[in-house]
């Protein structure tokens, strides 16, 4: 039986299996603008052979790199990640490879290579770009805060369109290379979205000088410290309850990183109903409950949008300040490893807080009053490295930050952790050799120091230093 396509021709199919229901309704301009390939990881041994096969024939047949094969230990390695371009008919004619610099952690500090293109599908089709524009995706994906690749000379053009920037001249099996770098400005751009707006909102309600920028606001003329933090509105929505002990949380840490008692809470409750708002409630007064802090009242409004605000009030005849630091100091972070990742929330909010005692709890916000280093901020939504920033900004100083050295859980790439909200994690500046924070179950580790500019550099194994932050990350000045 013949059949009519949407073009007015005839034929008679006569065909069996599976079909591609364009090719049967007969939609060729829809057929002649489909891409000449896909990208995909490699799927099982098939498809890695096939990859293997077209590098062996590029870089040992063709350009003569290797003598016999260009297998290395990074193609045995279980991190590896295998990116290759199919043709429509499922054909292998390209691939790129992904993965961890070395057999240690993985510290976020990844290379691609391999790069090749079947000779046959070279030319206008872009199959290399598109390789390299996957591979950065997948890179970030994985939690990857540095990105190298050595690229052959003539191949430099290319990546440097493709948004790579270039490092040095190296060689490859003894042939001249380029060293590139793909720019990751995951850190960056979450300082700007969370914090580059407050420097100029903030100029007229000028702080008290000496704590600019600082967790807790001294109030005048007596020992209280004062701190206010806000929740999401969408978090109060979703997760109420989760969202009052954040509340509390949040208010007992900017006291904390201050060297400040607390005294108590006031809170800012808004909620479409009775039943919304005593789960937010629910969550507040069990935090509160946890780390021995009163509520003392606070206002509750029904029938309007989520909102949930708390105001902490603390003491101390000493408030250490964010802005404290001075180049030469040593930087320490001081943070709960113990926990996860909060359901729906990953990547985003370690939970280190909620099981633990509240003799745990207090410990760890009572450590920067017990061991009064010079600056202290605990880590915000703006990470370690954007909170890391911002202690450099008041302090007048530019960053530094080991990423070895740094305290992570097992459980979190670089990337996420330097990125999300902590629980509980103390960043510090002081004299090298001062004494670390006495926090109880949180682990404390020197992983950098504050010097002379400003922003945040990230130090790698190799001693390459690649920058986290580029400048101030407030605005607001030094303290």
């Amino acid at each position: 039986m013949s059949a009519v396509y949407l073009d007015g021709s005839v034929a008679v199919p006569a065909v069996e299996g599976p079909q591609d229901i364009l090719a049967l309704l007969g939609d060729r301009s829809t057929l002649a603008r489909r891409p000449a390939f896909r990208i995909e990881e490699a799927d099982g041994t098939t498809d890695v052979a096939a990859y293997r096969e077209l590098r062996r024939a590029a870089f040992v047949q063709e350009q003569r790199l290797f003598a016999r094969h260009d297998l290395d230990d990074r193609d045995t390695d279980p991190r590896t990640v295998v990116l290759v371009a199919k043709d429509p008919e499922g054909t292998v004619v390209g691939g790129v490879r992904l993965c961890p610099v070395d057999d240690g952690p993985d510290l976020g500090w990844w290379q691609g290579g391999r790069l090749v293109v079947a000779r046959r599908a070279r030319g206008p089709h872009g199959i290399g770009a598109a390789l390299v524009r996957a591979a950065c995706a997948r890179a970030e994906t994985e939690g990857v805060l540095r990105f190298d690749a050595t690229v052959q000379p003539r191949n430099e053009v290319l990546f440097r369109r493709l948004g790579w920037q270039r490092v040095r001249d190296t060689t490859v099996a003894g042939v001249p290379h380029v060293l590139m770098r793909w720019p990751i400005g995951r850190i960056a751009a979450l300082a700007a979205i969370t914090k580059s707006s407050l420097g100029p909102l903030l100029t007229a309600l000028a702080p008290p000088r000496g704590f600019v920028g600082d967790d807790g606001a001294p109030v005048p003329g007596t020992d209280v410290i004062a701190a206010c933090d806000a929740i999401v509105p969408s978090m109060v929505e979703r997760d109420p309850e989760w969202a009052g002990w954040c509340a509390v949380l949040v208010n007992v840490n900017d006291l904390a990183a201050m060297g400040a008692a607390p005294l108590g809470l006031l809170d800012a409750v808004g909620a479409r109903d009775a039943a919304h708002a005593a789960t937010v409630l629910a969550g507040l007064a069990r935090a509160a409950q946890a780390y021995d802090i009163p509520v003392l009242g606070g206002h509750t409004q029904l029938g309007v949008p989520a909102a949930l605000s708390v105001t902490a009030l603390g003491r101390t005849d000493r408030p250490v300040p964010g802005g404290g630091g001075r180049p030469g100091h040593a930087v320490r972070l001081t943070a709960d490893l113990g926990g996860r990742w909060r359901p729906g929330y990953r990547g985003r909010q370690w939970d280190s807080t909620s099981h633990r005692r509240g003799d745990e709890l207090r410990t760890m916000t009572g450590a920067v009053a017990a061991a009064r280093p010079a600056a202290a901020k605990d880590v915000s939504m703006a990470g370690v490295a954007g909170t890391l920033g911002m202690l450099a900004e008041a302090s007048g100083c530019r960053a530094v930050l080991d990423v070895a050295a740094v305290p992570r859980p097992g459980d979190a790439t670089v990337g996420d952790w330097f990125t999300c909200f902590p629980g509980f994690a103390m960043l510090t500046a002081d004299e090298p050799g001062a004494p670390p924070l006495p926090a109880g179950p949180a682990t404390g580790a020197v992983c950098g120091e504050l010097t002379e500019g400003e922003g945040v550099g990230l130090r790698w194994p190799d001693g390459e230093i690649t920058e986290a932050v580029m400048s101030t990350v407030t605005g607001m000045g030094t303290a």
